[in-house]
């Protein structure tokens, strides 16, 4: 199962792309992965294998989450977004 990733602020300049397709079905799954793949966006947004304070997950545009056990499904858009993103 495939989650598309949208990076806005500062996880898009540290990633240095703007998003990314991962296989995944929670949102725990997910940072996992983008921990692995794009470890100079893990440097400055995640710890422990969460999102580091000022930083959230939006799914589909609905709900704001960092909660990790948060269910993703088929096709699924998760923001990932810093607070200097603006609004």
């Amino acid at each position: 199962m495939t989650v598309h990733v949208e990076l806005f602020g500062i996880p898009r300049q540290r990633a240095g792309l703007k998003s990314i397709d991962v296989p995944a079905q929670t949102l725990g799954e997910m940072l996992r992965l983008l921990q692995q793949r794009l470890p100079q966006l893990a440097e400055s947004c995640f710890e422990n294998g969460h999102l580091k304070s000022g930083f959230l997950a939006n799914i589909n545009g609905k709900s704001f989450t960092t909660d990790l056990a948060a269910i993703l499904k088929e096709g699924d858009s998760v923001l990932i977004i810093s607070a200097d993103a603006g609004g």
